[in-house]
């Protein structure tokens, strides 16, 4: 008789311990009315298919926190991001290309409705003013009499 040893089972490359102590570390991240409705729908801690099915509802709702604090612009971004997976090569590159025309065509009607009339020179010379430039390297020292 030979001996077989039985073929590990993992979950994402984790063992059932580790999933177990995963969860438990993770349901206490979670705000307590979500905890109410794991424990209301019977998700359990025990059994591999029970370990990973709490696993997966657990990295559910964290997954929902992180959105949740999102600003706007990282929102539209992740929007973005998950639209774009859908769409071929060809089908980003004529939207940026309509997009480019868009924003090009809305910048040249602000130009026609506010033009810039006055010209703005800045001079990036070393050179200060003699006003600034004994303030900035006179010392003053106080004395003090005993």
């Amino acid at each position: 008789m030979t001996n077989k040893k039985a073929k590990k089972r993992s979950f994402k490359g984790m063992s059932y311990r580790y999933v177990q102590r995963a969860n438990s570390k993770n349901r206490s991240k979670l705000h307590k009315e979500d905890q109410v409705l794991i424990k209301e729908k019977h998700y359990k801690n025990i059994g591999w298919d029970n370990v990973i099915n709490l696993y997966q509802k657990i990295e559910e709702l964290l997954n929902k926190y992180h959105i949740e604090d999102l600003t706007l612009e990282e929102l539209f971004l992740e929007v973005d991001r998950i639209g774009n997976k859908y769409l071929t090569i060809q089908e980003i590159e004529n939207f940026n290309q309509n997009f480019s025309k868009e924003v090009n065509e809305i910048a040249e009607e602000i130009d026609k409705q506010f033009p810039d009339t006055e010209i703005e020179f800045i001079d990036f010379s070393k050179q200060t003013s003699n006003r600034y430039q004994n303030k900035s390297n006179q010392k003053t020292y106080r004395t003090v009499k005993f």
